[in-house]
């Protein structure tokens, strides 16, 4: 079966997204910082191993309306190569891209059901502060991934905030990074 994995880059003081996300900055202001370990010009042997493990282990994705919306002229495509469900109230007929499709779910639950199904074996990847927080309170994650970034944006999207005590299997990480 499946886990549920919420996966985040997040800064120093808990931040997941700048402030005033956007269509022109769809991680908000300053929030580009929390991902260019992973795609700047000089990434990391070990950092480019944990990138290519999330894309092969991934075999359904999770977004919420808002990350489809901002996200998909900056992905060009599903965010990861399977398919990607999309919480939103707002439904609307599928859409095929080159290398999955976005389908439209109500609900949070509704659409992780339909991502463990569509992952088989691999894992289910959420995508988007809202909807790692709502699958979070609702019970429906096995695991929490945080790479910690040496930035502080001061402000934006938390992860973590207005959720009850909660618990998630998985290793401890201590993270390396250098003051630059």
């Amino acid at each position: 079966m499946s886990k549920v994995l919420v996966y985040a880059a997040m800064s120093l003081d808990g931040y997941v997204a700048g402030t005033d996300v956007s269509r022109a900055d769809p991680l908000g202001v300053g929030g580009e910082q929390l991902h260019e370990w992973m795609f700047g010009a000089a990434v990391d042997p070990a950092d480019r191993a944990v990138t290519e493990g999330l894309h092969a282990d991934t075999g359904a994705v999770v977004v919420g309306r808002r990350t489809f919306d901002v996200g998909l002229e900056h992905w060009e495509d599903v965010p990861y190569p399977v398919p990607t469900f999309v919480v939103t109230h707002r439904p609307r007929p599928d859409l095929p891209q080159r290398s999955g499709t976005f389908s439209f779910v109500a609900g949070v639950e509704a659409a992780v059901e339909r991502a463990r199904a569509a992952a088989g074996e691999r894992t289910v990847t959420l995508m988007g502060a809202d909807v790692q927080r709502q699958a979070m309170a609702a019970g429906l994650v096995d695991e929490v991934m945080i790479s910690l970034v040496p930035v502080l944006l001061g402000a934006g999207a938390k992860l973590f905030d207005h959720l009850p005590a909660l618990s998630f299997a998985g290793p401890v990480v201590h993270p390396r990074f250098a003051v630059r």
